[in-house]
């Protein structure tokens, strides 16, 4: 269900975008969405490691540097069925973490030192479960091109507006002008709804790559209850990749702008699966 309602997330965002650049631009705008979109996502799918682990600041690590961690992300990325990622930790007191990369091939699994700092050792398995299951069910490809085709969104008007990219097939004028001011907000809707949707997913396949759901659930009542107490300085762009929403300590994101689902529910999930076991 979780896998439906993102695909059905990702083609209204699709549309959307079509749609922004018929109504911009007629025939020439609907071309210039395609070409901006596929221009977006390129630079996102080959790009977006390395601007993630930039954005928190994150560097990459040895085992020789993290033996104990290194060793964590090993024994569970062959439970996983997944090639060795990439370890890196980012110098971040709120504990979280976060998947990065285009394929499980190039994957990069970051944690911050303050994961390393409070969280138990089995929480922090579950936690580097549910990044795994990130890379397993190539979640980062998903979110980058939501991401990409939302930016795109939100860039697009300016574009028709200073490129010359409109015909007479163009939109009414009211209608350009609604479309100017509504679509980048639906874009960031859908954006984070598909978010939640990977996250809920990535919690139950990390609960049974780890083989049992509650040190997950635990780490995640931990995480979201520092993440509130321990601000942490990232980029808005890179919050939904984090395990928690790192961001949580800013307060008043509702439910429709917020970037990952309500962690009791998450939990509640986790806690179903181990009473179904």
């Amino acid at each position: 269900m979780n896998n439906v309602k993102t695909m059905v997330l990702m083609a209204g965002l699709m549309g959307l975008f079509l749609l922004a650049g018929q109504l911009l631009g007629g025939s020439q705008g609907l071309v210039l969405a395609l070409v901006l979109g596929g221009a977006f996502n390129f630079i996102m799918y080959f790009f977006s490691d390395r601007m993630v682990l930039r954005m928190y600041g994150a560097h990459v690590v040895s085992e020789a540097e993290a033996p104990e961690l290194y060793r964590m992300v090993d024994r569970l990325r062959q439970r996983a069925g997944l090639p060795m990622p990439t370890v890196a930790v980012a110098p971040h007191e709120q504990p979280n973490a976060f998947a990065t990369g285009r394929n499980p091939e190039h994957a990069v699994v970051a944690v911050t030192t303050g994961i390393l700092k409070y969280v138990p050792q089995e929480e922090l398995e579950g936690v580097l479960a549910h990044e795994l299951a990130h890379v397993k069910n190539r979640d980062m490809l998903i979110t980058t091109l939501a991401a990409g085709i939302a930016g795109a969104i939100s860039n697009l008007p300016y574009l028709m507006m200073f490129g010359g990219g409109r015909d007479e097939e163009g939109g009414h004028p009211f209608a350009q002008l609604g479309l100017l001011l509504l679509a980048p907000i639906g874009a960031m809707l859908i954006q984070f709804a598909v978010s939640r949707q990977r996250e809920f997913e990535a919690d139950r396949v990390g609960a049974e790559i780890l083989g049992r759901p509650l040190p997950l659930a635990n780490a995640l009542r931990r995480l979201d209850a520092l993440a509130h107490r321990i601000p942490m300085q990232v980029s808005p762009a890179a919050a939904p990749l984090a395990q928690v929403n790192p961001l949580a300590a800013r307060g008043g994101v509702s439910g429709l702008f917020s970037t990952h689902p309500p962690t009791e529910e998450r939990v509640a999930r986790l806690e179903a699966m181990a009473v179904g076991r």
